[in-house]
């Protein structure tokens, strides 16, 4: 069973017919501490896999790293199609360097995070504040890395960071 699943089902069970409302994820702090617990676990499970190859194509990973300050200047959409582009990214960067491992920790682990960060992907896509479906076409900031460990790295910084501190300013919203 995925948690990623568990993930999607649990905020599905929680949406309003009108307009979505990820209110069980959002409200429930336990929550995001559990996901961002997971994301840490996976960054130490494949730092401890052995023989992890370089990319011989290098994976393009978000810069998740933000000022507060700017952050909490921009609107709940704003924010939520940048954390969009990120785990676009990231999903995308998961996908490549599957493709280019064989050993079987690593390649466990890469496709756990993909679920993961699908399913946040996925979630993201069903709310939203501004009219219109959203578009791929967002070009964030970005590196290239040849190193599978800093895509679980970005990723653990992406939940830790932007994604907690959106789903804190949600709740402001949204549970009242």
């Amino acid at each position: 069973s995925s948690p990623g699943l568990l993930l999607l089902t649990s905020f599905l069970l929680h949406v309003k017919e009108d307009r979505a409302s990820p209110t069980r994820l959002v409200c429930d702090n336990r929550l995001i501490q559990k996901y961002i617990l997971e994301a840490k676990d996976m960054e130490k499970r494949v730092g401890q896999c052995q023989a992890l190859p370089v990319l011989s194509c290098p994976m393009v990973l978000p810069l998740v790293d933000f000022s507060l300050q700017q952050w909490k200047s921009k609107s709940n959409e704003t924010k939520r199609r940048e954390i969009l582009c990120d785990l676009a990214l990231l999903v995308g960067a998961a996908t490549g360097a599957l493709g280019q491992v064989s050993e079987e920790c690593g390649a466990r682990q890469l496709s756990q995070l993909y679920r993961h960060a699908n399913s946040f992907f996925l979630l993201l896509q069903t709310f939203s504040w501004e009219a219109g479906h959203w578009e791929p076409s967002c070009s964030p900031h970005s590196m290239e890395q040849t190193h599978i460990t800093s895509i679980f790295l970005t990723y653990r910084q992406l939940v830790q960071g932007k994604l907690r501190f959106f789903f804190h300013d949600l709740a402001k919203v949204l549970c009242k």
